[in-house]
């Protein structure tokens, strides 16, 4: 037994659950409490971050749990101070956000690419730590993840995307570009660590090779960093609906329904299952 073992799908399924129904308590304690929590996700691409954040808010009301992914910087924003287009996306009160992928693009593919100027990078791994901590003195609650994925297993997930048609559009040219320079962006990672992975705000790295894993351990420790109580409801009870009093519905025949293909599907289904039956049948007679 050891770090080959996988989790059973049973397993992780029910653990899951029972994450995320822990994920809606944090939720109302979050909205109730007024509290503000920014949580980072970063990594190499295919590295798993966001199947980790699909999971978390699987179950999440999206008013108070958002997810940003910002694009490119428009020009505009491109003259403005470095922060400033993160900052309008930070949390107000009773709001948690998930950034996939934040500023640490400075540090990252701005840097590996030459997105950035020496200088504006330089700028950055000296500015970061300082905006960091403005962001927690003024109340907000931030985390830190790193998914750690291994060169090996990065290449077969890019395989697998590759020959999917419903996720070939994962793969976009920046993503062979980075393929290209797995060392540079080592470097640019382990630099960016090195000014930013402070005792303040520090980062929590996520082994993610086997992907059931990494979103149990991402969820689980996130519920450990905010104590939360659950926040108790009162009964719902469902109203008793109005009755008609001489209102008259219009005919259904007058109103335009999608094609019933789900139905189609069933019976052809059933049909089939009949079929082969019978040809049972056919075989234990003969």
């Amino acid at each position: 037994m050891g770090k080959n073992v996988k989790m059973k799908k049973s397993v992780y399924e029910k653990r899951l659950r029972e994450l995320q129904i822990e994920l809606v308590n944090l939720q109302e304690w979050i909205k109730t409490q007024g509290l503000r929590v920014v949580v980072i996700f970063e990594g190499r691409d295919a590295a798993g971050k966001g199947g980790a954040i699909k999971r978390i808010t699987e179950t999440l009301n999206p008013r108070i749990c958002r997810v940003v992914a910002l694009g490119v910087p428009t020009e505009k924003e491109s003259t403005q101070w470095f922060f400033q287009r993160y900052v309008a996306h930070l949390p107000a009160a009773g709001e948690m956000v998930l950034f996939d992928r934040s500023w640490y693009n400075r540090a990252g593919v701005e840097r590996v690419m030459g997105f950035c100027t020496d200088e504006e990078y330089d700028d950055f791994l000296r500015s970061c730590p300082s905006f960091e901590s403005m962001l927690i003195r003024s109340g907000i609650i931030l985390i830190k993840y790193w998914f750690s994925v291994s060169d090996e297993e990065q290449e077969r997930r890019f395989q697998s995307r590759i020959n999917d048609p419903a996720r070939r559009w994962k793969i976009s040219p920046m993503d062979l570009e980075s393929r290209k320079r797995w060392l540079d962006y080592s470097k640019a990672k382990d630099t960016m660590f090195a000014y930013t992975d402070t005792k303040l705000s520090p980062w929590y790295v996520v082994h993610s090779d086997i992907k059931r894993h990494a979103r149990i351990n991402c969820i689980s420790h996130l519920l450990s960093m905010i104590p939360y109580q659950k926040v108790e409801h009162s009964v719902i009870e469902l109203p008793a609906r109005e009755e008609y009093k001489g209102y008259i519905r219009p005919p259904l025949t007058e109103q335009t329904f999608v094609p019933d293909v789900a139905m189609e599907l069933a019976i052809a289904e059933q049909t089939a299952s009949a079929e082969e039956v019978d040809h049972e049948g056919d075989d234990l007679i003969e």
